[in-house]
């Protein structure tokens, strides 16, 4: 099944605007957008749930642990990607950005808590043991972000999924952080 990659003007009116404000960020429209575009809904869900997602009290550093966990435990080449991506721009160490692109345990235990409970939250659809509770919190995180964390994982599992769903390609500007791994 091949999904259209839309241009702004061949998108769904719906979709337009979203498409715009990407591309403005970026200073390209990443080739997922054109894709999820055939949607909007699901475009500017994502955008509106990301947009929420990095406003929310949760390091940067933290954010990106959890949105890695959910691309590669997903399979999300392009998400892997773009994320490593960023994770470089934030400064991040290259054995933290290898570590999650391999999915290994991390080195900085703050930032190994925030993988080990997204992973607790998705193995046990939300259900986390009072164990895994305490472990978060006791790494400085709070209530609030536990909650957060389920919010991430809402909106990148509409990322990850509609991305493998649609065969995103990779964008030029990601090939020097391509990732060829595969959903665990």
């Amino acid at each position: 099944m091949t999904f259209v990659d839309h241009t702004i003007e061949s998108a769904p009116p719906a979709a337009r605007r979203s498409m715009e404000a990407v591309a403005k960020n970026f200073g390209y429209l990443p080739a997922a957008v054109t894709r999820l575009a055939t949607s909007p809904q699901l475009l500017d869900g994502f955008l509106r749930a990301n947009g929420l997602f990095e406003s929310t009290s949760l390091h940067p550093l933290a954010r990106e642990v959890l949105v890695m966990t959910m691309a590669t435990r997903n399979g999300c080449h392009a998400c892997v990607a773009l994320h490593s991506a960023k994770l470089t721009s934030l400064g991040a160490d290259p054995g933290l950005i290898a570590a999650l692109r391999e999915s290994r345990p991390l080195e900085d235990a703050r930032l190994e808590a925030m993988r080990c409970f997204t992973l607790a939250v998705l193995a046990t659809s939300g259900a986390v043991s009072p164990q895994d509770m305490r472990d978060f919190l006791g790494h400085g995180y709070t209530r609030q972000n536990a909650l957060e964390v389920v919010l991430g994982i809402g909106a990148y599992t509409m990322s990850t999924l509609a991305n493998r769903m649609t065969d995103a390609p990779l964008d030029e500007p990601l090939q020097p952080f391509a990732w060829s791994g595969h959903a665990a």
